[in-house]
């Protein structure tokens, strides 16, 4: 069998959210806006963790970390959108697709996995408190980063070589701000069933897994919060997980719903639309979801803040 990739074509066409000549300046400024507001938040929560002394916890760890793939996640696909906007042009050359969805599916890959692992800190910290140091050391700590890279990396590298050996028409048009995997699956005029399989199976074993996990700690939580007696006990045990239970909620709701509803809907720019909540607003929400109910994260912003100011003048 001869082995044929899609050097038949060049560049894919990228519709974007609307082909309105009236609308692209709105979604021009709108985008920009929730850009450097996704940039410039999580920048500041990485920048308060690092510098205060007290937060170099395995919880904020974890969501330092966090904030940086929100950080790379956004920039893998708004700056171009923003570009082909600004040029008037749609085109993105077919190795900038590729490379485009290899890091989309990493750093979504990535907000996955580090999402189940700060449940499992939290899970420790309120199941197991009197062992909660012990368990959650920092080479652990290191280890579940490291492993989330990998997982990821790798999973995204399969996905990528396996699209690469995909045939295309001579004309692409892809219905969407970014290339994203599925719609290129779509778009492919060779046989996909092996692409179909592995991301089937992939969605099983990397997603649901992990939603599972994160299902299954905050069963335990809930248990271990309603065997604490006081009220204030409660209340503080709650508070510590809130923020994450938010985002997690925000991650897996939006998500889930943008594939469900494309499956129902079969239209193309209503799922562009749908994924901007996952891909653009998630991320933008987290810092403010992390800060607003955080007195740590308040503190040391105004520590940061000030020492900043100290410095300048």
């Amino acid at each position: 069998m001869e082995s044929r990739n899609n050097t038949e074509i060049s560049e894919f066409l990228l519709l974007g959210l609307s082909e309105e000549p009236e609308l692209q300046p709105f979604i021009l400024g709108v985008f920009l806006f929730m850009y450097l507001i996704t940039v410039c938040g999580n920048l500041l929560i990485i920048l308060a963790i690092v510098s205060d002394s007290h937060l170099h916890t395995p919880m904020y760890f974890f969501l330092c970390n966090l904030s940086l793939v929100d950080i790379c996640f956004t920039s893998t696909t708004i700056p171009k959108m923003l570009l082909n906007i600004q040029t008037q042009s749609k085109v993105i050359t077919y190795a900038g697709c590729i490379t485009q969805m290899f890091f989309f599916v990493l750093f979504v890959g990535l907000d996955n996995f580090l999402l189940t692992v700060m449940a499992y800190d939290r899970f420790v910290a309120i199941c197991h408190p009197l062992h909660y140091v012990v368990i959650m050391n920092p080479w652990l700590c290191v280890s579940l980063v490291l492993v989330s890279w990998f997982m990821s990396i790798l999973h995204s590298l399969l996905q990528s070589l396996m699209v690469l050996h995909l045939s295309f028409c001579t004309h692409v048009e892809i219905s969407h701000f970014f290339c994203e995997l599925i719609q290129l699956l779509h778009l492919a005029c060779s046989d996909t069933f092996l692409n179909d399989v592995v991301l089937y199976f992939a969605d099983v074993l990397l997603v649901v897994g992990p939603l599972l996990g994160i299902i299954y700690s905050y069963t335990k939580i809930v248990s271990s919060i309603h065997a604490i007696l006081s009220t204030k006990g409660k209340y503080k045990a709650f508070s510590t997980c809130a923020s994450h239970l938010s985002v997690v909620s925000l991650f897996y709701c939006t998500g889930l719903g943008v594939y469900l509803s494309s499956a129902v809907i079969q239209n193309s720019h209503s799922s562009a639309t749908a994924s901007v909540m996952y891909t653009v607003v998630t991320p933008m929400l987290n810092p403010f979801i992390y800060s607003l109910r955080n007195k740590d994260i308040k503190r040391a912003l105004r520590i940061f803040g000030k020492e900043t100011k100290d410095q300048l003048s």
